[in-house]
């Protein structure tokens, strides 16, 4: 089972470190994670979130452990699964690696 008391794992150093209940909106928390951050840490990002996606988890422990980190975003508003919305940011950071 998934644990979101795992301070050093880095998805959810990412979700609760970029997505906490203090963010005015995830888009802009997003934003403002691919501007500050670095191109090595985002190409690091990639890779850590795709494997937590690929893992033997079920998607049901996944989406669970994603909206426990990621205590900012209000899932039902996105009209995403967290799954099918970590889908997405790794996608917009894929993108933003582009132009780094």
């Amino acid at each position: 089972m998934l644990s979101s008391n795992k301070l050093e794992e880095p998805v959810f150093q990412f979700l609760a470190g970029t997505f906490h209940q203090d963010i005015d909106s995830p888009e802009e928390a997003l934003q403002e994670l691919l501007t500050e951050e670095s191109k090595e840490y985002l190409e690091f990002a990639i890779i850590f979130l795709t494997d937590f996606i690929g893992s033997e988890y079920s998607d049901i422990e996944k989406n669970e452990y994603i909206q426990s980190c990621a205590d900012g975003v209000y899932f039902p508003a996105t009209g995403l699964e967290p799954l099918q919305w970590l889908y997405q940011v790794i996608e917009q950071i894929r993108e933003a690696v582009k132009t780094k």
